[in-house]
């Protein structure tokens, strides 16, 4: 998940409409525009201008500035409609919608060497080895005579990136406001494939006949708005509708809350056949920001002629890293523990928030030079760096015990620090008020338990970035 868009937050244009009222109506706003300077001006001269629908403008000016950094592909193009408030903090980044049609262009190119390819021939390559490659490694060409259906479209931003790798694009919402909005925006992105339906996605998955993909981003808020993580909760029910998507799809992919327990979420869809195929967990900048599922039907006899795995692929993304494995790889295998006392010229390190998510800590133990500090410490050591490993890395210091004299001498010279805990009985805040430590400065601290279950705290220096 490369940034791609390199322009500058100064260097984007006012949306047409908002830079059209501006100059109607000789309104100047402060340059360079800062984060909400703009929009809090504009909000107490309201009264000044009473033929402008100030809302609305102020709801395109917040809109394009969190476009900025969230979307600035989008905020690029002039002609962007932005929704309100709720739909920009629901929609996908440019960052996660960007992994998705990567994946979807590596499912499409895979379903298509199943279908087309003689059932003997060698050449080919299997689907075992060609789902072990990352998405990004999948082809941008569009899919020959392929449809692609969204179900859930809301603001379009996954449709539009997805969309772009089929001949024939279907956007489904229920809200006419958004449909209006996705239209236009659809058109100004060039997306002459796209077609727009205002209606309910259950209603339209019973009326369609086949398609490649469906794409469904459940609604994770229930009626009085607070947010659900349950996929029964979620709006359309997948779980009620799972028999028939996969009747209607060749592939389904289902984004849910990054909240989810995502071993739960398998084993329910999972409740009919073996039909959950990869799991993606997508973090940006080390915040976990959503899980993938992707679904596909047993297609009988061509899979066991086409070397299909059915074991389930993982996928753990954390920006331009990714690993990927299949539980099967997981099986029969242990966390390797740390069988001597850490100590000061070792290495600690702490896995990305999708390695954490995935919970996969025997396969590093097993791919990588370290050990675990103790089962449920989540961290772990090793006596030389080992830069490729997919987290936090860090030179240890100092190893103290909670001993006050230790402590004491550990710490000496450490007013601030970055403190964290793991498999420790203190919070954060109970911790840092004890060491009487502000936080800060360039010293990492790791309060945790070790296999002895013996309290320790490590004095840390950050490695790489």
């Amino acid at each position: 998940m490369k940034q791609k868009n390199d322009i500058s937050h100064s260097e984007l244009p006012l949306p047409r409409y908002v830079r059209d009222v501006l100059s109607k109506h000789n309104i100047s706003l402060p340059s360079p525009l800062g984060e909400g300077a703009g929009v809090r001006l504009l909000a107490l001269q309201s009264h000044r201008y009473p033929d402008i629908d100030m809302p609305y403008l102020l709801n395109q000016l917040t809109g394009w500035q969190t476009a900025r950094t969230k979307l600035p592909s989008w905020a690029a193009k002039e002609n962007i409609i932005y929704p309100p408030h709720l739909s920009m903090e629901q929609c996908s980044s440019e960052h996660t919608a960007e992994y998705k049609a990567q994946l979807v262009s590596r499912l499409i190119r895979l379903s298509s060497l199943v279908t087309n390819s003689p059932q003997n021939e060698q050449s080919s390559p299997s689907v075992v080895e060609s789902a072990t490659l990352t998405p990004r490694e999948g082809t941008e060409q569009k899919g020959r005579g392929e449809t692609f259906c969204d179900l859930t479209g809301g603001f379009g931003v996954d449709f539009s990136f997805i969309s772009r790798r089929f001949e024939r694009a279907i956007y489904v919402e229920q809200q006419k406001e958004l449909c209006e909005v996705a239209r236009h925006n659809f058109r100004a992105l060039g997306l002459t494939q796209a077609e727009v339906v205002n209606g309910d996605g259950t209603a339209y998955l019973h009326q369609i006949d086949h398609v490649a993909v469906i794409f469904l981003d459940p609604a994770r808020r229930n009626e009085q708005g607070g947010k659900t993580v349950l996929i029964s909760d979620c709006t359309p029910d997948v779980l009620t509708l799972e028999e028939e998507l996969l009747e209607k799809a060749d592939t389904v992919v289902i984004k849910l809350s990054p909240m989810l327990d995502w071993h739960r979420a398998v084993d329910e869809l999972n409740r009919l056949d073996s039909v959950v195929r990869e799991v993606h967990i997508v973090s940006v900048r080390n915040e976990c920001k959503e899980l993938l599922l992707v679904l596909q039907k047993t297609k009988g006899e061509m899979e066991a002629t086409t070397a299909v795995d059915k074991s389930l692929q993982m996928f753990c993304v954390n920006d331009d890293s990714v690993v990927s494995y299949s539980l099967r790889e997981t099986l029969g295998v242990s966390q390797r523990i740390l069988s001597t006392a850490p100590m000061a010229g070792q290495y600690l390190y702490e896995p990305n928030a999708s390695l954490m998510k995935a919970g996969c800590f025997s396969l590093l133990t097993a791919r990588y030079s370290l050990s675990a500090l103790s089962l449920n410490s989540h961290l772990f050591v090793s006596d030389e760096a080992i830069d490729a490993f997919p987290g936090r890395k860090f030179r240890i210091t100092a190893v103290s015990s909670f001993n006050k004299k230790e402590l004491r001498h550990s710490l000496s010279g450490i007013d601030k620090a970055n403190l964290a805990v793991r498999n420790f009985p203190m919070s954060v805040a109970e911790l840092r008020k004890r060491l009487k430590i502000k936080e800060g400065g360039d010293n990492y601290l790791f309060a945790t338990t070790d296999a002895e279950n013996k309290h320790l705290l490590f004095v840390c220096e950050k490695i790489g970035m």
